[in-house]
């Protein structure tokens, strides 16, 4: 394995944060209306399980996918049902104003599980790593390289989620957020049934 591989890698990575889905949706929402620190624990909670994923495909869980089709397939409908789940509440609580800021404490631990749960919900994750290790990265890769790939992935993840929560965590920011509200929780509302019900009915 060459420097070139994770270059290729990180920027195969940063192309696919950058496109629109729920972990991107996620993390703006939060921070917009939780706050610099809870976004960067959500950001934290989906870099650690899009890490995983990545962990996952290293150790071949594509081929065990191929092997028991009913488990990709339950994974996939649990993950569609919570993508609508989400989809749902955002179209719900589109009209509704945010919540006063208080001096309470922000429930990081809440804010982690999130993040690890929206990117439980697309095991697809693992195939489109499986894939772009297979075209990147060389065959009979070592223990020492495959830890450096994972190491690699989390470092990106966590850099580009705080970077992210630092930029909208501003209070021009949130006071445009706050204009566009509606607009915005709908249109992301729609974007997640979207991708639920790709993910239910794509093979």
């Amino acid at each position: 394995m060459e420097l070139g591989h994770i270059i290729a890698f990180n920027l195969t990575l940063l192309a696919s944060m950058a496109s629109p889905g729920p972990a991107l949706l996620l993390a703006l929402k939060t921070t917009l209306t939780s706050g610099r620190m809870t976004g960067i624990i959500t950001g934290l909670g989906l870099g650690t399980m899009a890490t995983c994923w990545t962990i996952l495909a290293l150790l071949g869980l594509e081929g065990v996918f191929a092997l028991f089709p009913w488990a990709y397939v339950t994974l996939k409908i649990c993950g569609a049902a919570y993508l609508l789940y989400l989809a749902f509440s955002m179209w719900r609580d589109a009209a509704k104003p945010l919540p006063q800021t208080t001096t309470e404490a922000p429930n990081l631990g809440r804010a982690f599980l999130t993040g690890l749960s929206v990117n439980i919900a697309n095991p697809k994750a693992v195939i489109f790593a499986s894939a772009v290790l297979l075209v990147i990265f060389p065959q009979g890769l070592s223990l020492a390289e495959k830890a450096t790939i994972v190491l690699n992935h989390l470092v990106v993840e966590f850099v580009v989620y705080t970077g992210f929560a630092m930029a909208l965590s501003t209070a021009p920011a949130r006071a445009g957020y706050l204009r566009l509200k509606p607009w915005f929780d709908r249109t992301a509302a729609l974007i997640l049934t979207a991708l639920g019900l790709r993910l239910i009915f794509s093979k």
